[in-house]
């Protein structure tokens, strides 16, 4: 008997998905969670006034010893620290003379809570790239095979956004977006005119503008355009799995979630050849469980489950269970933001915007596309945004009294922004290792993180640089910062918190680790749709593909089960 038909390891962006298909197909589902539960009503500060937010939001000294990586991101503040690991807890390797950043939070949610919520498709350029450019190998799926998956999913999830008709970029399901500012709209202008082969379009984002009778009737509610999406959002009006899959999973009376137990390892039978147990240590009374099901889903996040699997070694897998391709660990992948830049465009000053929308503009990705990019492979889209200054550019400056706070009040003048996102290319030298002898508070091995920018990537960011400062330009923009394009070699890998295909997905297990469906090709009773299983990076915010590859694999497993073949 098992305890069991699924346990789902990891209750984030993918596992959130999976719990749900697979309860809403009947099967009795755990979903094993690292962290702490997370109640909305407890955990979310998305109600602190600015005046009783500790220490004026500013990092502490202790925020700083305790999180030195994580209180880097721009969503670490008084009131979402409580979502971050401590890093003095957490340790990972990095060869000397590299550097990889690895920002996390173990809570239920995962990062699902503090995601930046851009969210878009990747094309069939994007999945026909590997081949065409012989890097690596070849995706065993197409856009079209992908393409009702993500429709479902942003159907449930709630994408806004603009039809565009852009063939890097497909349109999805969207509910009405977000308006572009005047700044915006006028940067719009100047581009496309500028550049006729670029568009710049309203950013597609995981935040409810006109929500479906079944998101309503989840609890969740309309973007109150706040802008405060990182602290957890208790109107539910931006994707998460807190707000959306795992309310689904749990309405349905099969989902059982067991938090604060940390998944070790995987027990493999080398007789049925599958896995027979889940190994698990509660983090917080150290006690030890095994737990057993039909399939297991590793959604733990690509670094955890890379680790879960290298731990989980065999006389049959030496170097990780399911990995006779040799491919495990190996790949890592992130995008890679840089090529920054930022100005004041004049005018407009009698106009202004309407809250504080948590969005901005997009430029798909023209490089290798509409554009030339002869020297590099691949290339990059941009995120940014348009906005009047406020009342906190002008904090510290000197004044008292009625003058003071009238100018206070006063807006300064239009601000852009813009950050590139670039494609890194799958290299089997970028990889994650177990150290031999070093292990954590909890006896877990201590991750090594070998991963840095190669020759395509400089190339390309160099460039997305100068395409910054071309546009920045275009619109009259005062430029006020800049990166230029000797800058590239700076960026950190890691730091766009993407980290991907370490377990990567092909048409040969000679070659990859998992089949089309996600499936391990040596261990059939295991499923991976965290972002390990991703072939290539693409420049898009990967976290819409996770969600569409987890749903179709969730249904995948089922449909065997309901077969017999597992």
């Amino acid at each position: 008997m098992f305890d069991f038909d699924a346990i789902i390891v990891g209750s984030g962006m993918s596992g959130g998905w999976v719990a749900k298909e697979l309860a809403e197909r009947g099967l009795k589902v755990a979903v094993i969670e690292r962290g702490r539960d997370i109640d909305p009503v407890e955990d979310y500060k998305d109600w602190v006034d600015p005046w009783d937010t500790p220490h004026l939001d500013r990092k502490t000294q202790e925020d700083l010893e305790k999180h030195p990586k994580q209180s880097e991101v721009y969503a670490f503040n008084q009131n979402t620290k409580q979502y971050w690991v401590d890093d003095r807890e957490e340790p990972y390797i990095v060869p000397d003379g590299q550097a990889f950043d690895w920002r996390r939070g173990y809570h239920k949610g995962g990062k699902s809570i503090m995601w930046g919520r851009q969210s878009y498709r990747m094309s069939e350029i994007d999945f026909n790239a590997n081949k065409k450019d012989k890097v690596a190998i070849d995706w065993p799926v197409r856009y079209n095979d992908i393409a009702p998956w993500y429709d479902y999913v942003e159907r449930f999830a709630g994408i806004s956004g603009s039809k565009e008709n852009i063939d890097i970029l497909p349109d999805g399901v969207f509910q009405p977006a977000h308006e572009l500012t005047t700044a915006e709209k006028l940067f719009k202008k100047t581009v496309e005119t500028t550049f006729p082969t670029r568009k710049v379009i309203p950013g597609r984002s995981a935040n409810l503008t006109e929500p479906t009778e079944e998101q309503l009737a989840l609890g969740r509610g309309k973007c109150q355009s706040r802008s405060l999406c990182e602290r957890g959002c208790s109107f539910g009006a931006y994707f998460s799995s807190v707000a959306a899959t795992l309310p689904a999973a749990k309405r349905t009376g099969n989902m059982t979630l067991i938090t604060d137990t940390m998944v070790q390892k995987l027990d493999y039978d080398p007789e049925t050849k599958k896995i027979s147990g889940v190994k698990t240590l509660n983090v917080k009374t150290k006690e030890r469980k095994v737990y057993t099901a039909r399939i297991v889903f590793l959604n733990a996040g690509t670094i955890p489950t890379t680790m879960i699997l290298q731990n989980s070694a065999t006389e049959t897998f030496q170097t990780g269970l399911a990995n006779s391709s040799g491919q495990l660990g190996r790949n890592l992948m992130d995008h890679l933001y840089g090529s920054r830049g930022g100005g004041i465009i004049p005018g407009m000053l009698d106009k202004y915007h309407s809250g504080r929308r948590p969005n901005g503009f997009y430029i798909p990705r023209f490089r290798n596309n509409t554009e030339d990019g002869s020297d590099f492979l691949r290339g990059y889209g941009y995120q940014g945004r348009a906005y009047r200054a406020n009342w906190r550019t002008k904090v510290g400056n000197a004044g008292i009294g009625k003058d003071y706070k009238s100018a206070m009040r006063i807006p300064g003048p239009w601000a852009i922004s813009m950050v590139s996102a670039g494609e890194m290319l799958p290299d089997f030298r970028n990889n994650i290792s177990l150290h031999a002898t070093k292990t954590d508070k909890w006896g877990m091995p201590i991750p090594v993180i070998d991963a840095k920018l190669r020759e395509n990537e400089l190339k390309l960011m160099g460039q997305a640089a100068r395409d910054t400062k071309a546009m920045l330009l275009a619109v009259g923009a005062q430029i006020t910062s800049l990166q230029k394009p000797e800058d590239a070699a700076s960026i950190i890998v890691g730091d766009g918190i993407h980290e991907m295909g370490t377990a990567r997905m092909g048409r040969d297990p000679s070659s990859s680790v998992l089949n089309q469906y996600n499936q391990s090709w040596d261990v059939p009773n295991l499923f991976i749709s965290d972002g390990s299983f991703m072939t290539s990076s693409g420049c898009q915010n990967p976290s819409l593909s996770y969600m569409a590859f987890s749903a179709r694999a969730a249904h995948h497993a089922a449909d065997l089960l309901e077969q017999g073949a597992l």
